[in-house]
């Protein structure tokens, strides 16, 4: 049925073809946004990225982070959380991303699958750093990332890239739009595939480690159409598939997914908007474990062998016409997800002995209501939601796979339910021409995902437990900022902000021994985190500079000392982050050279372990054959840094994004 809406349709109610204009994007940011710490990546620069990909284009806006410091070429995707403003500690996202209005975490997991976005196919990527979010949906602790796709304006007729990289590594992409209508259809297609690097640094390796190759490729269908009197309907069907390996025999790794969504909307005196979709995964991976300090021995320790997870939803918006400079937004949303985990584990040399499944579903439903004023230099917002939530149909079921006997800790968890009211609010003065002051408070909240409550997992020789008792987290929220505008060219924006997340969920350390250790997830006191954001752009002509650095003190609160954790900071939480671009662009040739630096953190709760700092510089260059061919030059991390990822237990250190050189060819027409 979804493929159907995506076909060429007759315009209903046309008075003038020429006259109709279809846009492709939901209803206009509110003005009060303009009281909020708003970062925009354009069209350009997140499909100018050396690695061409999502996850490092975000990452121009300093403070974005995920759990991990690799990329989706060799993390593992439950690493691939992403949040801000330093509270990590924790691989699910805390931060929403959306795509044209739809949720984009995964159902079971929270992680996201960055190998299914194409950054060619986005129109633009709009941060808003803080949580609390009313219109955007619950979920939004950290911050709030729009993703919108690209229209043919963008697009042109047709693109295609092909270039060839280090290890043997093929990036491929095919792009193309088409007026038809009254509307437009676009298609976005790529592929990937590379043999990889081995993840555990050089001196540390042993006879089991090898490179971890992928295998990646995924396909965007979007329409856009008129339907008569200013409304138009904006179909999308997209699905991925991933194959990674981690370096070591027992880890390949399967991710599949496939996503549909129909939205309505209506642009006018009465603004409207109805979205609903559906999103489906199928995640399969395998741990390793027995590993010895020569590294010469491994075996399987768990074969998460089917994970299948579905998440739907539905929102609804109106825009009434109120006039005197207010602007309203009303709506309700809902998402509901269900998933559930099945294991083979207690492994015998390489015979399973026990069989594990586990898993529930989470449902949560609100209404919104979002308010600017404008009044001369001074905007005005305020909004707020309220959200019911349920947890339910949770298990847990162990068993003996030779007698099919229950083994202890299987267990059917009761339902739970509850309520959560949220909201922010903001103003932003124009002071000067050049000078604008703005300030915010906000109180949002995240449901604890499936794979927190449910399921237990293993890096090498660490395993984490689940815990079905947690309870949903709450942050609290101020800011304040500066925006500096001098001249046309030069942009500044300064922002302070303190954050309190209570009962935060983090991996906490129940047991160590040096060459192995065990963690359950538990809701700590809270975690604090405080700091600065500066985000500065130069402008001129073909020659640009951006740069963004966040400074982050995050600590984790322990009043009664249970977990020994006060006054440390979360995992994976780096107190710098910096990065800086200089480009230059005339037609199709142009240059462009980044620099990122990531402080040091810990890899784990009690701070024994610590990730040394990392400095990459990336470059890319295209030079132009003729109106449609262009030659292109990338390198990732030209001076081959050591980015350190992790650091498991007996600490071998895994390594992220070594040096990777990239020459191809793109094709144009326009």
């Amino acid at each position: 049925m979804c493929l159907a809406l995506l076909l060429p349709v007759p315009a209903l109610a046309q008075a003038d073809p020429d006259e109709i204009v279809v846009t492709g994007r939901g209803l206009d940011a509110p003005p009060g946004e303009a009281a909020y710490a708003v970062v925009t990546i354009d069209r350009e620069r997140l499909a100018g990225t050396a690695s061409g990909r999502l996850e490092d284009a975000l990452r121009d806006a300093a403070g974005l982070a995920q759990f991990r410091r690799s990329d989706s070429r060799s993390a593992h995707p439950t690493s691939q959380g992403i949040t801000l403003r330093g509270l990590g500690g924790n691989a699910s996202s805390r931060a929403l991303l959306l795509l044209d209005g739809v949720p984009q975490a995964d159902p079971f997991g929270g992680w996201v699958a960055f190998s299914a976005y194409l950054p060619d196919r986005l129109a633009a990527a709009r941060i808003t750093r803080g949580g609390g979010s009313g219109y955007a949906g619950p979920g939004a602790l950290a911050g709030t990332i729009e993703l919108s796709s690209a229209s043919p304006a963008d697009l042109g007729p047709l693109q295609l890239r092909a270039s060839y990289g280090s290890r043997d590594s093929i990036d491929a992409v095919a792009l193309a739009s088409a007026q038809a209508g009254g509307g437009f259809v676009t298609l976005a297609s790529q592929v990937g595939r590379g043999d990889g690097f081995t993840p555990v640094i050089a001196r540390q390796r042993g006879p089991i480690d090898r490179p971890a190759a992928y295998r990646q490729g995924s396909l965007a269908l979007r329409s856009v159409f008129d339907v008569g009197a200013g409304t138009e309907l904006q179909a999308n069907v997209s699905g991925f598939t991933d194959r990674r390996d981690r370096g070591v025999d027992f880890t390949p790794v399967r991710s599949d997914g496939a996503d549909a969504s129909l939205r309505l909307v209506h642009r006018g005196d009465w603004g409207w908007s109805a979205l609903g979709y559906v999103q489906m995964r199928q995640f399969a991976s395998g741990f390793s474990g027995g590993i010895d300090a020569g590294r010469t021995v491994v075996g399987p320790s768990l074969d998460q062998f089917n994970v299948p997870a579905t998440g739907i939803g539905a929102r609804v918006e109106v825009q009434p016409p109120v006039g005197g400079g207010v602007t309203l937004r009303l709506g309700a949303d809902a998402r509901h997800v269900s998933g559930r985990t099945r294991e083979r584990y207690f492994f015998t040399g390489l015979v399973p002995g026990n069989l594990r499944e586990a898993g529930g579903t989470n449902l949560t439903a609100g209404g919104f209501a979002d308010a600017s004023y404008e009044a001369g230099a001074l905007t005005l917002s305020l909004s707020g939601r309220v959200d019911r939530w349920t947890i339910r149909d949770g298990f847990l079921r162990q068993q003996s796979i030779a007698s099919g006997a229950l083994l202890a800790g299987s267990e059917a968890y009761g339902d739970r339910s509850g309520w959560e009211a949220t909201g922010r609010g903001g103003l932003a003065l124009r002071a000067t021409e050049a000078v604008s002051l703005r300030a915010a408070a906000y109180r949002g909240w995240r449901l604890p995902t499936l794979n927190e409550l449910y399921r237990p997992f293993r890096v090498g020789n660490d395993t984490t437990n689940a815990n079905a008792a947690l309870a949903p987290e709450r942050l609290t929220g101020v800011e304040a900022g500066i925006d500096l505008t001098p001249t046309t060219a030069v942009t500044v924006r300064t922002t302070l902000f303190w954050n309190r997340l209570e009962d935060a969920i983090g991996n906490v350390t129940l047991s160590s021994t040096p060459s192995a250790a065990t963690r359950q997830r538990r809701n700590l006191d809270a975690v604090e985190a405080r700091g600065v954001e500066v985000d500065a752009r130069y402008a001129a002509g073909a020659f640009s500079l951006a740069a963004s650095y966040a400074y982050t003190d995050a600590r984790v609160e322990d009043d009664a000392g249970t977990f020994s954790l006060d006054s440390l900071h979360p995992a994976q939480t780096a107190r710098h982050q910096a990065s800086a671009t200089a480009a230059w662009r005339r037609g199709d040739a142009g240059v462009s050279l980044t620099a990122r630096y990531t402080g040091p953190q810990y890899e784990d709760d009690q701070n024994s372990r610590e990730l040394a700092e990392a400095l990459t510089v990336d470059a890319t260059a295209a030079l132009p054959l003729g109106r449609s061919l262009a030659v292109e030059a990338r390198a990732e991390n030209l001076a081959d840094a050591r980015v350190e990822a992790g650091i498991s237990g007996p600490g071998v250190i895994e390594r992220a994004t070594p040096r990777t050189l990239w020459l191809g060819l793109r094709y144009r027409i326009r």
